[in-house]
């Protein structure tokens, strides 16, 4: 799939999902939830406070009808909630609403009630941009802070789980620092020499590793060109994979409000997906994160 017009039809093919929505109590959500409903994608729990939940709906003409409301006024207690829905399978999929996501992955993370498996939890962007032909997979710009070598090899495998979700059977994937050759004083250059190897000898498969590569030259061949680079991941990358969670956060929202890209976000790595996105983005990008929710649901 190369934008999002065919994640929404195919999600749509394999819908309906059940969602759990943590912290409902917030427009953009409420308004994400109505259009996944009236395009078949989705079915919804909303858990929170029952009366601002009413009262958004009310006042932005928003109908309700026939969706379960969980009265949970107390944020940690309503992503408890949420969370346990999806953990008894009454939902497929869990959803952030008005909430900070520490809180929710907290609830994610509880050992009795939650949705935690032996891999590292993962946040994985979803763009689509003006001019370029593919989908671009950003990881990791929200939850990993500074991942070691380790965790980027499963922050690597989970996207992988995305775009292979996506239509994308062996991604290309772009370790992206600041300069393409490895300089001891950069850590990031050094990883991502250790993740090529790695997916050289077979540990890390299903995708096409390179880097260090600087973003110019993995999403531009005219860029990878002009600096002599000839790997085929250079200039065609499907993944970029961030070397800690500033640049990523930045990349992220560079795109929506520079190049006015349409984006989703996902995290990757629990028992089932968790749309989770900023909450100031738009009811568009919550309902294009519900959708590969579903085609994520639906593996």
């Amino acid at each position: 799939m190369i934008n999002f017009a065919e994640i929404m039809q195919t999600a749509r093919q394999k819908g309906p999902k059940t969602i759990a929505v943590a912290a409902a109590q917030d427009l953009e959500v409420l308004l994400a939830v109505k259009n996944a409903r009236d395009l078949g994608l989705a079915e919804a729990i909303l858990v929170g406070d029952a009366s601002r939940i009413r009262q958004i709906a009310q006042a932005n003409q928003l109908d309700l009808t026939g969706v379960a409301i969980i009265d949970q006024a107390d944020a940690a207690q309503a992503c408890r909630t949420a969370v346990q829905l999806v953990s008894e399978g009454k939902a497929q999929i869990l959803m952030k609403g008005l909430v900070d996501t520490a809180v929710i992955l907290k609830a994610v993370l509880d050992k009795e009630i939650g949705l935690r498996t032996e891999n590292v939890l993962s946040h994985v962007a979803v763009a689509e941009i003006a001019g370029y032909d593919r989908l671009f997979y950003i990881t990791d710009a929200a939850m990993n802070i500074e991942p070691d070598l380790i965790t980027k090899k499963q922050i690597i495998e989970n996207s992988i789980q995305v775009a292979n979700a996506l239509g994308n059977d062996h991604p290309k994937v772009a370790c992206i620092c600041a300069v393409e050759k490895v300089n001891a004083k950069m850590k990031a250059t050094v990883d991502a020499a250790a993740l090529v190897k790695m997916n050289e000898s077979g540990e890390l498969g299903g995708c096409l590793v390179a880097g260090p590569l600087a973003l110019d030259n993995a999403v531009s061949l005219e860029a990878a060109q002009h600096k002599g680079i000839t790997n085929p991941v250079a200039g065609n990358a499907d993944i970029l994979v961030m070397p800690f969670i500033e640049p990523g956060n930045m990349l992220y929202k560079s795109i929506v409000f520079f190049a006015k890209g349409k984006l989703a976000g996902i995290v990757v790595g629990a028992k089932a997906p968790i749309v989770l996105t900023s909450r100031a983005d738009s009811d568009e990008a919550k309902l294009n994160s519900i959708a590969i929710g579903v085609l994520m649901a639906s593996k």
